[in-house]
């Protein structure tokens, strides 16, 4: 047999000068530098304890054990949010699409609706911080600020004028009537928060991505927590279907056509299950069933760019089954709009990204895809027939550009003024502090909230927005970031239009929306350490040689 050749002494000695290594000195200073930050980790775990089993306690003596528990959970949360804020924000990304099974697993309390701000509202103080004593800007990017500034000027003058006129001069009412128990400020506080309040996450999520690593695991975390909701939801349905869960089946009169919490089926919130009347809206992990919609329509975008441009041939295997179980769950769900625009946001982003003429990705991903589908197709074609007839007749009944038009004409009419009728005087989530209109449209909605001018605003910052990120992934040159950074845009400019229904407004899109922006500007800051990198590589190689 030949003996195996030996490496000579030049390749040897180029091997150990391409392995960077410490020396004794600096090997210390990363020991005492991890063993400094295991004692300050510890440190504030230990305070951040006990400070929050002494608010529990006072807590269960006001409230009982359903207000104490969150208060102890809200000051350990709040502490280890504030000093480490990456990871906070990476608890968040994780927190979104499963928050509402927590919700519910927990007890319900509508603090734990606010849960995911627990992790981000520290965060981006502490990253506020850093940026100011680093001399780094926080508002991303730098056009946006103008426009920005000027919504917000709009939204504090109706904020004012209008919800302050509304807890200063409150209507008049009869000798017998009893006067509206609200609080119109903490309303318009509520309101902006729920308008305004994700926009920092731009910056948030470009200063959480400090290189390709970061990148990569943020995409990838993205696909599997996918993933795991849609197998979730489809264990859902299972549940309905054999009969382990009753749904709203039994049910009579209008019961059998609305999602209610009391036909919660493990996972998420409110759902209806009424298959003998051909009605299913199931709400997957989330609180309600249109969120679960929304939740499958954005990760179309995301499990899209990241099997199209993983640089791992593993990952975008694990993209195909994630992208296919959202197929999927798009039909099963009942959601018209997530059957509608699911495979149309597929088919948008194959020739925007230009991925449909790269044949070596496309046609294992197209064929696998369809393989996948076809199965559950032939498996399933009630359900298939069924979803395609709901949606067909749906759209008869009710086009949606009637609805949109019915919407603004009803909202124009009835608004107080150019600055609206009150910030949270038609967002959900503030009928807590009074009473609330329901505009099911976004920019009605808007309209009714803020008037004419903040209508303006917002589209003029959302606006300026698609243009500066169009021009952040136009730029950048490696192929994959390029590919990945047009599916979040066309994501961007889908959502920044978009008037039905209202996604921006609650989870998750309202989250994802302005934290994938910050992804997009950080691509081209990637591209160029990928550039220098490859730069280095060569110098390396050249010196290399020439030992």
């Amino acid at each position: 047999m030949p003996k195996p050749k030996r490496k000579s002494k030049q390749s040897k000695k180029r091997s150990q000068s391409e392995k960077p290594t410490l020396s004794v000195k600096e090997r210390l200073a990363q020991k005492r530098k991890a063993t400094l930050a295991r004692k300050e980790f510890i440190s504030l775990l230990t305070t951040a304890t006990f400070g929050g089993v002494f608010f529990g306690i006072i807590l269960f003596f006001v409230g009982g054990i359903k207000a104490a528990i969150p208060g102890v959970l809200a000051i350990l949360i709040f502490s280890l949010s504030y000093k480490y804020p990456r990871q906070a924000l990476v608890a968040f990304m994780i927190y979104i699409p499963l928050g509402g099974t927590i919700t519910y697993y927990i007890g319900n309390s509508p603090i734990l609706q606010l849960a995911k701000d627990a992790f981000y509202v520290p965060a981006l103080i502490g990253l506020w911080q850093t940026c100011r004593k680093q001399g780094l800007p926080f508002i991303i990017p730098k056009e946006i600020k103008t426009p920005l500034f000027i919504l917000l000027g709009l939204c504090l003058l109706t904020l004012l004028f209008v919800n302050g006129g509304q807890q200063f001069n409150p209507p008049k009412v009869g000798l017998l009537e009893k006067p509206p128990n609200e609080f119109p400020i903490g309303m318009g506080i509520l309101g902006l928060k729920v308008f305004l309040g994700y926009v920092p996450l731009i910056g948030c999520a470009y200063y959480l991505i400090r290189n390709k690593s970061d990148f990569l695991f943020l995409s990838r975390l993205q696909v599997v927590l996918t993933l795991i909701c849609c197998v979730l939801g489809f264990i859902q349905y299972l549940l309905l279907l054999t009969g382990v869960c009753q749904g709203t089946r039994g049910l009579e009169g209008d019961a059998l056509f609305r999602a209610t919490l009391e036909a919660r089926c493990y996972f998420g919130g409110s759902l209806l299950y009424s298959p003998e009347e051909g009605v299913i809206r199931l709400p997957g992990t989330f609180v309600a069933p249109w969120q679960w919609a929304w939740f499958l329509i954005s990760s179309t975008f995301f499990t899209f760019g990241t099997g199209f441009t993983d640089p791992s041939i593993i990952w975008r295997l694990i993209s195909l089954a994630s992208l296919a179980s959202v197929f999927i769950n798009a039909v099963i769900s009942g959601q018209r709009i997530a059957l509608a625009l699911v495979p149309a946001c597929f088919v948008i982003l194959l020739f925007v990204t230009g991925q449909i003429a790269n044949l070596k990705r496309f046609i294992p991903i197209g064929i696998g895809l369809a393989v996948i589908l076809g199965i559950a197709m032939v498996t399933n074609p009630t359900v298939v027939q069924e979803r395609m007839e709901s949606f067909t007749g749906r759209w008869e009944a009710s086009p949606p550009e009637e609805f949109i038009i019915q919407q603004f004409e009803e909202n124009w009419k009835n608004v107080d003024g150019p600055l609206g009728s009150g910030l949270g005087r038609a967002t959900n989530s503030a009928r807590a502090m009074g009473s609330t209109k329901l505009v099911e449209t976004y920019y009605p909605k808007v309209l009714y909230e803020v008037g004419i001018l903040g209508v303006l605003g917002f589209l003029a910052l959302v606006t300026v927005l698609i243009k500066a990120a169009f021009k952040a992934y136009r730029s950048v040159k490696n192929r994959n970031f390029r590919s990945y950074g047009s599916a979040l845009w066309v994501f961007i400019l889908f959502i920044s239009y978009n008037t039905y229904y209202y996604p921006l407004d609650v989870d998750p899109v309202a989250a994802y929306y302005w934290f994938f922006a910050g992804v997009i500007f950080k691509l081209p800051v990637l591209d160029k350490q990928e550039k220098q990198e490859a730069g280095l590589t060569q110098q390396t190689k050249k010196k290399g040689s020439k030992i």
